[in-house]
């Protein structure tokens, strides 16, 4: 078992020292790509705020009618 765990650090050790050793920069074309992309995906998560409060709402006054329906018959 331990021989298991020093192999397994040891082979972990060498994916962390692999991957690091793997970085490259990006193009500026991929750079300004990403940023493109998170400034659109910023501007639809706001547009989701902007229809999710409504509609959280429209269910609880819903769930409040239905409440009040039932215990009314």
């Amino acid at each position: 078992m331990k021989n298991f765990l020093k192999n397994g650090g040891l082979v972990l050790a060498g994916s962390v020292l692999g991957v690091s050793g793997a970085n490259a920069a990006l193009p500026a074309a991929a750079t300004t790509a990403f940023t493109d992309l998170q400034t659109d995906a910023l501007s639809l998560v706001d547009l989701a705020w902007t229809a999710a409060i409504p509609i959280t709402i429209a269910f609880i006054i819903l769930r409040m009618f239905k409440r009040a329906a039932s215990s009314a018959t």
